[in-house]
């Protein structure tokens, strides 16, 4: 059996942060959490992991050592003009929730999958 698990984040605005990334996941508050400096986010579903947020005073400094990968591009084998234009519209929407684009990789000339920064600057990619 699967040990259950929870992501902790460092954040400047932790409820800021939840609530972009509960929007960019599709995921909801934590029934009964309620802190001035923390956040919590759950899946709905109940089968991933809940994402914590806990206010603190450094800023980030650094490149993350580990990060969120968004897979919205489904499942192989891919139609890659399908791949690449649900990459587009999911980095669209969240390029309007407040994150920004970084960059992008290709492979074998094909959309691999777009660097994105969150509101406080946390590298994810977008696949």
């Amino acid at each position: 059996m699967a040990t259950l698990w929870t992501l902790g984040c460092d954040a400047a605005d932790p409820h800021r942060l939840a609530a972009f990334w509960a929007y960019a996941l599709g995921y909801v508050d934590e029934p009964g959490y309620d802190a001035p400096d923390g956040a919590s986010i759950v899946d709905p579903d109940g089968s991933g992991p809940a994402i914590g947020f806990l206010r603190v005073p450094e800023p980030k400094s650094a490149k993350n050592r580990m990060h969120v990968d968004i897979r919205v591009g489904g499942e192989p084998p891919w139609d890659m003009a399908v791949r690449e234009r649900a990459i587009r519209e999911k980095v669209a929407d969240l390029v309007l929730a407040g994150a920004t684009v970084v960059g992008e990789e290709s492979y074998d000339g094909y959309l691999g999958h777009v660097v994105m920064n969150d509101p406080e600057g946390n590298e994810f990619c977008v696949a």
